[in-house]
């Protein structure tokens, strides 16, 4: 399709997809949907990453009906997270805004169905001020040398959170599929996801058995627990919902907290 951008994640939109329609792997969270604005695409479609805690997953949908930007987002059990070409090819809808809606899109179309009409009747991008939202890193106090972090995205790592935990807001699905997707190339002590839902082929939980063969502590909490995006969230309010072996052997357990799984690896010093 003609100005269709077909992408794994919104972090990768530049400034040549400027006013075209683009599918998204991303959840369509509040962040996720400032990148977009952000980049002046005429409209786009996310993956809703289970919905979950506070509707987080399709925050962003509704949000961008501010700024007259046609949004929609596909249910995580007919697409992949993180996969943009999986979401053109089985994505069902589960939500749109208004601005889509007015041009014919609706909750059931399937994701070709609304990047076609999107195609034909967005209107051209509109040059307008896009606030500032940002994304978050906090330190998480703690009695122990190793350092925590709650971050809004994984992509807020720093190569000096080396052997640290971090507690991310980010989905835990590999970009295209790809077990090379370069996400985290920190060697953190732990790092904890947002499963997304689980979704399609449980790609929500698909990074942790990679971070086991780097013998890296890894787990997901569900996103019905913590907000996805959102690492003080997945910190507060975080029940785990799957781990990897590495954490299995650690001793965290799945439906234990994460602010407990936290002390327990913070406790092994």
């Amino acid at each position: 399709m003609k100005d269709l951008a077909v992408l794994d994640s919104v972090t990768k939109l530049d400034a040549t997809h400027r006013g075209a329609v683009v599918v998204c792997g991303s959840p369509g969270a509040l962040y996720s949907a400032w990148l977009a604005a952000h980049a002046r695409v005429r409209a786009v479609i996310f993956n809703d990453a289970g919905i979950g805690r506070h509707s987080a997953g399709i925050a962003g949908v509704a949000w961008l009906d501010t700024f007259g930007i046609a949004a929609c987002a596909v249910d995580f059990r007919t697409a992949r997270i993180a996969d943009g070409i999986g979401m053109l090819e089985t994505g069902v809808v589960t939500t749109v805004n208004d601005s889509a809606a007015v041009h014919g899109c609706l909750p059931g179309h399937t994701c070709r169905q609304v990047s076609k009409c999107l195609l034909e009747h967005a209107p051209e991008v509109k040059n307008q001020e896009v606030p500032e939202i940002g994304e978050t890193r906090l330190r998480i106090a703690n009695s122990g040398h190793r350092q925590v972090w709650a971050l809004d995205s994984v992509s807020l790592a720093r190569a000096e959170d080396k052997r640290a935990i971090l507690v991310t807001g980010s989905h835990g699905g590999l970009l295209g599929g790809k077990e090379d997707d370069g996400v985290l190339e920190v060697d953190v002590f732990a790092a904890f996801f947002n499963d997304a839902g689980g979704g399609k082929d449980d790609a929500g939980n698909a990074r942790l058995p990679i971070l086991d063969e780097r013998g890296i502590a890894a787990a997901t909490v569900s996103c019905n627990t913590a907000r996805i995006g959102d690492g003080r969230s997945s910190y507060d309010t975080g029940v785990i919902a799957r781990i990897n072996a590495v954490a299995g052997r650690l001793d965290i357990k799945e439906g234990m907290s994460a602010r407990e799984a936290v002390a327990r690896l913070v406790g092994l010093g």
